[in-house]
C-alpha cells in the first residue's frame, strides 16, 4: 500500500500537469519580482530627486530578489518630493503673512512703503495726499481718516466700476 501511495505522488510530480503548474509558478514569481522592481522604481522617483540615486535604489530593489524592496523601505526618504515642496510653499506663505504686507509698485515692481505717494524708481503716482494733513490716502477712501477732511479726487480713477448709462429719452433717436 505504501508503494502505491508514493508511486502515485512520484507519478504526479513527473507528469505533464506538474510541469504546467511548475511553469505557471515560475512565471508568477517572475511577474511578482518584476512588480516589486517597478514599485521600487516608481516610489523612488516620487521620493528622490537625483536620477542616479533613483537608479541605485531600483538596482537595490532588484538584486536581492524580494529582500531588496524591504531594504529599500528601510532607507528611503520619509516624504514624497511633492509633499516637501507643498510644505515649503506653506511655510513661505506663513512667513509672508507674518512678515507683513510688502508693497510693490504696480508699474515697475519696486518695493514701496505704505506712506509713499509716488514710486521712487519710476515716479508713478501711488496715492493721493490729503489736502489738510498731507498724509497718504487709499484710492477707495471717501474721507481722510486722520483729519476727517472729505477726499477730493483730482482726476478720473483708473480702477472705477462701469459708469452708469444715461437714460434714453423716448420718442427721439440719436
Amino acid at each position: 500500500m505504501t508503494g502505491s501511495i508514493f508511486g502515485g505522488v512520484h507519478g504526479f510530480f513527473h507528469s505533464g500537469t506538474w510541469t504546467l503548474i511548475e511553469g505557471a509558478l515560475v512565471v508568477l514569481v517572475l511577474v511578482f519580482w518584476a512588480a516589486t522592481i517597478f514599485w521600487v522604481w516608481k516610489d523612488a522617483r516620487r521620493r528622490i530627486e537625483e536620477p542616479l540615486l533613483v537608479r541605485t535604489a531600483t538596482l537595490l530593489g532588484a538584486v536581492p530578489p524580494f529582500i531588496g524592496p524591504l531594504v529599500y523601505m528601510l532607507f528611503r526618504p520619509p516624504e514624497y518630493l511633492e509633499d516637501v515642496r507643498e510644505r515649503e510653499l506653506e511655510i513661505r506663505a506663513i512667513e509672508s503673512r507674518l512678515g507683513g504686507h510688502e508693497l510693490h509698485c504696480g508699474v515697475c515692481g519696486c518695493a514701496v512703503e505704505a506712506d509713499f505717494l509716488v514710486c521712487p524708481v519710476c515716479t508713478t503716482k501711488l496715492r493721493q495726499a490729503c489736502t489738510e494733513c498731507s498724509r497718504p490716502l487709499e484710492p477707495a477712501w471717501q474721507i481722510c481718516p486722520y483729519c476727517e477732511t472729505p477726499v477730493v479726487v483730482d482726476g478720473p480713477m483708473a480702477l472705477r466700476g462701469k459708469t452708469p448709462r444715461q437714460p434714453r429719452r423716448s420718442g427721439t433717436r440719436g
